[in-house]
């Protein structure tokens, strides 16, 4: 007999990664601590249940990243996808659902499955030796014994809590009229360490006005059980920062020394806001130190007064929150495994992806390369140029592990499109360009899987 997969955390990841390998015809025990131990956020003992907003944003498959990681998780079969099309409700553009139903329909579903059988309980602490497969989908509210397991386990300082986090821009949409590659004082061996970063230039009246644009702007409140998680000090918030003095931030993140700007190499700047790669496909951007609990609109309007990001357009807003999540690329395999401890697959928000719907998919793959490794077969990870294996690249070595932070799926973490596709004009073109290539790379993907029955 198939010796069971044990599933640690019942959440949107974990009751895919349940479904897709019991639909692999490989036993399942899904570990979920609710209502045992009760967690500040959630309102129910559902599985999958919906934490924050109702909505799976975008479903458009033709233009929009999200809706098509939405596409691929319904042609492999998903069952958040499958759940979220039966309970949808009107939304625009979007796939919103009745969270409610949704959740007592995939808690249904996987009650009634033969393979997976649901205990109630925390696992405090590593697993069992014995359990020699185990996918840990705990979310960012992974319980504090097993978060401390596994940072001894690791010899990590900490699984990341944080409060601020910094926005991510889309590199084609900055200005290089204006900006410029350059890392201060020229640092770096190489021509691609001496440019690594890309300056942004403000003269005195423009950076008086940035702060006042800062400090007036509205900020997000903390939720009552995250008012005790203290800020990190490489992390405060770049309000913090300005309301400690105007001053501050031009002799903290915005320092212009080492810089010079070859627009203007006889204008000294007054202050420069700097963004360094993101990942390794020099796509994607952050604003280095520029964490921040501005609220989303204030966020673009106050960053857009930067000279060079005018246009800016972001992959990802700053926000603050508290969070656990695990420094992926450093500790995960290209498998999702623990290098420390092989039998361990992490998948969902712990593993530093961002969303609903991203977690799911996190957790569809980590169950059926679960399933497959203990059905001893041999599987590729679906090529990086389909949306899951743009989240699977990034968080196991595309991005940087020392400035590793949660991520939404954006066309972002794709590798460029090669011509002539590239040179179709229009942005909507462009990014119908990335789909339809996703979309035969996924089904070409899905076809070389084993087919494997599942046993009822």
């Amino acid at each position: 007999m198939t010796q069971p997969i044990h599933i640690i955390g019942g959440g949107m990841a974990g009751s895919e990664a349940a479904w897709q390998a019991a639909s692999l015809g490989v036993p399942v025990v899904l570990h979920e601590m609710r209502p045992v131990v009760e967690t500040f956020a959630h309102q129910t003992q559902g599985l999958a249940e919906l934490v924050c907003s109702n909505s799976f944003r975008s479903d458009d498959d033709e233009s929009n990243a999200v809706g098509l990681l939405h596409w691929e998780m319904r042609q492999a079969g998903g069952l958040i996808m499958e759940m979220g099309d039966k309970h949808s409700i009107p939304a625009g553009g979007a796939l919103a659902v009745d969270r409610d139903a949704f959740s007592d329909e995939v808690t249904a579903r996987l009650e009634a499955h033969p393979l997976v059988t649901i205990e109630r309980g925390e696992v405090a602490g590593l697993p069992p030796e014995e359990w020699d497969s185990v996918i840990v989908a705990t979310g960012p509210l992974t319980s504090p014994a097993l978060a401390e397991a596994v940072l001894e386990l690791t010899g990590e300082e900490s699984l990341a809590f944080f409060d601020a986090i910094a926005p991510i821009v889309h590199a084609d949409s900055i200005d290089l009229s204006k900006a410029w590659f350059q890392s201060r004082y020229d640092k770096g061996e190489t021509e691609e360490e001496r440019t690594a970063y890309l300056n942004c230039p403000m003269d005195e009246g423009q950076y008086e006005a940035f702060i006042d644009a800062l400090l007036e702007a509205p900020k997000t409140e903390f939720k009552e059980w995250e008012k005790d998680t203290p800020y990190f000090d490489a992390c405060l918030p770049i309000e913090v920062m300005a309301e400690r003095g105007r001053e501050t931030l031009r002799w903290g993140p915005m320092k212009p020394v080492g810089l010079t700007n070859p627009h203007a190499p006889d204008v000294k700047p007054h202050a420069v806001v700097q963004l360094r790669r993101e990942n390794a496909l020099g796509t994607l951007y952050n604003i280095v130190g520029f964490q921040t609990k501005m609220k989303y609109g204030a966020q673009a309007d106050v960053f857009r007064s930067i000279p060079g990001l005018e246009s800016a357009e972001f992959a990802r807003l700053g926000g603050i929150h508290r969070n656990t999540f695990l420094n992926s690329p450093r500790l995960l395999d290209g498998r999702m495994r623990l290098r420390a401890r092989s039998s361990l697959r992490f998948a969902g928000q712990v593993t530093g992806v961002e969303g609903y719907v991203e977690s799911a998919a996190m957790g569809l793959l980590a169950g059926r390369l679960a399933a497959y490794e203990r059905l001893r077969l041999e599987v590729a990870t679906p090529p990086q140029t389909t949306a899951i294996g743009a989240l699977l690249g990034h968080i196991t070595g595309g991005a940087e592990a020392e400035t590793f932070q949660p991520m939404n799926v954006n066309f972002g973490l794709f590798p460029p499109l090669e011509a002539p596709a590239k040179g179709r004009r229009g942005k909507k073109d462009r990014k119908i360009a990335y789909t339809e290539r996703a979309k035969a790379d996924w089904q070409a993907w899905l076809a070389t899987l084993p087919s494997v029955p599942a046993a009822a």
